[in-house]
Parts: C-alpha cells; sequence; structure tokens
C-alpha cells in the first residue's frame, strides 16, 4: 500500500498515518523528520535546507522534492508508505510522481482528512507540551489537560504552547493551506485517487473510516 495524506494542520494526519503504518508494516514518511534527519547529516538536500531555516525562509518546492528524492535513492527504499506531509503544492505532487516513477512506484490512494477550519483552531491552539528533550509530551487543554494547568505530568516541566499554535498563526497557515494544497484535490481526484475521510470523529473511529476508504 502506498498512501499521500492530505488535510489542513492539525487534523491528526500524523497520528493516523503512524498507526495505519503499524498496521500494514509500511514506513511512515514525514517532511519534517525528513528535513531535520537531512540537516543533521548534512546530505545535500539537507545543506540548502538548512540555509533556507537559517535565514528564516520557508524550504522552497525543489528543495522539498531533493530531500524526498534522496530518500527514495536509497537502497532501502520503501515499498510500502505513507507520504505525510508531502506533496503540499501541486508542483511538489508533479514532482512526486516522477521520483516514485523512477522506481515504479505509483500511489494506491490519496486520503484527505477533512476538519472544518473552527475545529482546526479549536484543536490547535489549545494544543501545549513538554519543552524537555526527553520528554516532549503533548496536551490540549480541553480533550487531554495535564493534571496540574501548564504542568507536565510526566516529568513536573512547565508546559509551553509553540508560536505556529497561537490561533493568529493558525489561521495564517490555513490560509496557506487553502491556497497551496486544495488545488491538489481536483488533480488527484483525476487520477482516480483521491478518498475523503471525516476527521472529526474520535482518533480510533477517524481510523476505521480510513481503513474502509483505502479497503483496508
Amino acid at each position: 500500500m502506498r498512501l499521500v495524506f492530505l488535510g489542513p494542520p492539525g487534523c491528526g494526519k500524523g497520528t493516523q498515518a503512524k498507526l495505519l503504518c503499524q498496521k500494514l508494516e509500511a514506513e511512515h514518511i514525514g517532511t519534517g523528520d525528513l528535513l531535520r534527519v537531512s540537516m543533521r547529516t548534512g546530505t545535500p538536500a539537507g545543506i540548502e535546507a538548512a540555509r533556507h531555516v537559517d535565514q528564516g525562509n520557508l524550504v522552497p518546492d525543489q528543495v522539498v522534492n531533493d530531500l524526498i528524492a534522496e530518500r527514495f535513492a536509497r537502497a532501502d527504499r520503501p515499498a510500502r508508505f505513507i507520504l505525510d506531509g508531502y506533496p503540499r503544492t501541486l508542483p511538489q505532487a508533479m514532482a512526486c510522481d516522477t521520483i516514485l516513477a523512477k522506481y515504479n512506484l505509483s500511489l494506491d490512494g490519496v486520503v484527505l482528512i477533512s476538519v472544518p477550519d473552527r475545529e482546526i483552531v479549536r484543536r490547535v491552539s489549545g494544543r501545549w507540551s513538554c519543552p524537555l528533550a526527553g520528554c516532549k509530551a503533548t496536551y490540549h487543554v480541553i480533550s487531554n489537560p495535564p493534571r496540574l494547568t501548564g504542568i507536565c505530568d510526566d516529568c513536573g516541566t512547565h508546559l509551553v504552547q509553540r508560536s505556529d499554535d497561537a490561533p493568529g498563526t493558525v489561521e495564517a497557515r490555513l490560509l496557506v493551506y487553502h491556497r497551496d494544497t486544495e488545488p491538489l484535490l481536483p488533480y488527484y481526484r483525476a487520477k482516480g485517487l483521491l478518498r475523503f475521510v471525516d476527521g472529526t470523529e474520535e482518533i480510533s473511529q477517524v481510523g476505521k473510516l480510513l481503513r474502509s476508504a483505502i479497503g483496508e
């Protein structure tokens, strides 16, 4: 099974990708993880990505494409995978097709995990996390609050909110998502790959809907 998960920030696609990968014995390919590893190990794409990150800029499409190309160029390239966070734009989607075709791989489906904007703002703006490197526990003020407000249950560290989880920032990220990622929907629909899943349900129910959508 080879899939792409699409959806707005905070829709749960990372969580669902990890859960499904465990079930399918597939590789979870998240661009954030690839970016961090490539920058740390000093691959050509990682060096170029680091230059943009250090300047406070977004990593350009071509550099992200190069990160994915580096992963699939390795001898241990996965035959079964879920791409999470990539592609984000139409040029990335077209590049993704070219990369996969080089290794005779093709997508089996593209799943959009759909969640309304107002729910995304509620979800993401309520997230707090432990900054301690060995912990990184995450909480939500409504759905998963810590026992003591502002304190990590596991290690007692004061919780922090990421700057990109602030309500105004979340709304700005959603504008970028609608502008850049929604054009992928007709692209993949025309290929007969697009599936829709209601992401407003509980995690376990979303997982069931997702498995049904892909025929698992």
